[in-house]
């Protein structure tokens, strides 16, 4: 019975993150020969393949929401709120296929992202023009993007790394943003967070951040039975956001109880998602968490 729950569970949470192709996608990901851009012992691997990075995914969207410009880009031409599953499904799938596929794979993957930024241009409520493969505007959702992983798989991780760990781990991150047209990415922690930093007098949460907010934490298109698992994981992705990224959102820290209840459900919750997808250890006693499509 237990088997049969945890299959269950882990074919739900897979469909609603690869989509019904993920099957798939997954095959061609992982068994199609040929060299890769990451080796098997490469960081990227260890965090893009670990469950935190539902908490992690979550985080992201709230952190590039405070861009105006890239919010701007999000609300008027992602269909976020139309097709919330679609392109969560989109970005899970570039991921895995930049992370683990084929050097030829993974340069696809890219060139059609590239083809779409290159489409996606309009202007901001104030008429500021806003132009998707703007390297500026890349950059920010570059950096936005790796340091809530990077916090994420550091807090939620099954294997946290070390500090020259999560330096390589940038480092690789650099790779697929420069692919993107992102201009001199951060290779350490370090600077990492001085690209992250630098971007501030920048941010503000305008009405379609907010919007967006209340929108990914608040009514997820999520049957009821499910809301407070997604709870918990709505919960853990604010309570990773940096706090001066938390009060522009509004969303105040209230540090006892996410010392006692928000961080121990969020353990629990990737401990529980890493168990549903992971295949059996004695077929497959080498794989990595079955995470990513």
């Amino acid at each position: 019975m237990i088997t049969g729950v945890r299959e269950h569970l882990g074919q739900a949470l897979f469909h609603r993150v690869a989509g019904p192709d993920g099957p798939a996608t997954r095959a061609r990901i992982h068994h199609t020969p040929g060299p890769r851009w990451f080796g098997p012992d490469r960081p990227i691997r260890t965090v893009h393949g670990d469950a935190s990075m539902f908490i992690g995914g979550l985080s992201a969207l709230l952190l590039q929401s405070l861009h105006p410009l890239a919010m701007a880009a999000v609300a008027g031409h992602s269909g976020y709120r139309g097709d919330p599953w679609g392109r969560l499904q989109r970005t899970s799938t570039f991921l895995a296929v930049t992370t683990f596929g084929t050097v030829e794979d993974a340069q696809r993957a890219v060139d059609h992202v590239k083809a779409m930024h290159q489409r996606i241009r309009g202007t901001t409520a104030d008429g500021t023009p806003y132009h998707a493969a703007d390297p500026h505007l890349l950059a920010w959702v570059h950096v936005a993007e790796t340091d809530s992983f990077l916090r994420a798989h550091e807090r939620y991780g099954a294997h946290p790394l070390d500090a020259a760990g999560y330096d390589a781990y940038v480092a690789d991150t650099a790779r697929v943003a420069e692919a993107l047209g992102v201009t001199d990415p951060p290779r350490d922690r370090r600077r990492l967070a001085e690209r992250l930093n630098a971007f501030r007098p920048e941010l503000r949460a305008t009405s379609q951040a907010r919007a967006a907010a209340r929108f990914l934490l608040f009514q997820p298109p999520l049957p009821l039975a499910v809301r407070p698992f997604y709870g918990a994981l709505a919960a853990n992705a604010v309570a990773l956001l940096p706090p001066w990224a938390r009060g522009m959102l509004w969303l105040p820290r209230v540090p006892l109880v996410e010392d006692l209840a928000v961080r121990p459900t969020g353990q629990a919750l990737t401990r529980t998602i890493r168990w549903a997808m992971a295949p059996p250890r004695e077929s497959h006693p080498t794989r990595t968490p079955r995470l990513r499509p």
